[in-house]
């Protein structure tokens, strides 16, 4: 099922419940139940729940927004890394040279076509995609310079290579959900109880009310649905993506 369809089913029940528990309670209120009479201490209460509660809403997508932009960050910091080593290896013998671009380029088309798969339907990153990855870092640490200004690209190649595992690690290790199951739980309960609190408010059956609620409860549901989207940040509807490997390595599908 499309997100988007997910998401809009989403907010139509939360305005659902709303008005269907607005009207199912007017019908069955006192008839001389004064709306106006809410005593002061429900609206104060009201009030800072609802201020908590957008607190706590801010903060979480605050918090997966982070992970998915640093997410982001592993695969450009990794796919900049590999294009550095490709670029500077120039200046070895060809036959070195060849090589090592070579076993770049099939770990990236490995990454690109395969891994990222991985990552998100398993939330994982692969074995062979780990091999690939020693293979250059084998090709780069193994190779004995045979000149000055060969000796003088050695070290940078290895600052790379270091650059390029550890963003490598940094992408394996945010595949996976980041928001834990006790902070969905408050997220949950604190909707529950948002929403609850403007039946304290003894909210009539009136058009504007209705849709007010409506509305509210149907944001609620958005920002709901926005963590969760954030929440795997190689898997879901706004992911990070696998362009910088595809802008830097042209072709590698090919």
């Amino acid at each position: 099922m499309p997100e988007w369809l997910v998401l809009t089913l989403a907010m139509l029940a939360a305005c659902a419940v709303v008005v269907v528990i607005t009207v199912v309670r007017h019908r069955r209120a006192p008839e001389d139940e004064d709306p106006s009479e809410t005593p002061d201490v429900i609206e104060y209460m009201t009030m800072w729940i609802g201020v908590v509660y957008a607190i706590v809403l801010g903060l979480a997508i605050a918090g997966v927004w982070e992970g998915r932009s640093a997410a982001q960050d592993h695969v450009q910091a990794e796919a900049t890394a590999l294009h550095e080593i490709s670029e500077r290896v120039r200046v070895y013998p060809a036959e070195e040279r060849d090589r090592i671009r070579d076993d770049i380029r099939l770990y990236v088309n490995h990454v690109v076509t395969t891994e990222w798969d991985s990552m998100a339907d398993r939330g994982e990153v692969t074995e062979r995609g780990g091999r690939l990855f020693e293979r250059i870092r084998a090709d780069v640490t193994d190779y004995q310079p045979k000149s000055d200004f060969e000796a003088q690209a050695y070290q940078p190649l290895l600052d790379q290579v270091t650059a390029a595992s550890q963003a490598r690690i940094g992408r394996a290790e945010s595949t996976g959900e980041t928001m834990p199951g006790v902070v969905w739980f408050g997220l949950m309960a604190g909707a529950v109880i948002t929403i609850g609190m403007i039946f304290a408010l003894q909210i009539r059956r009136t058009t504007r009310e209705l849709v007010l609620a409506g509305l509210f409860s149907a944001l609620i549901a958005f920002l709901l649905f926005l963590i969760w989207d954030f929440d795997s940040p190689y898997s879901r509807g706004v992911a990070a993506s696998a362009d910088p490997f595809l802008n830097l390595f042209p072709g590698v599908r090919d």
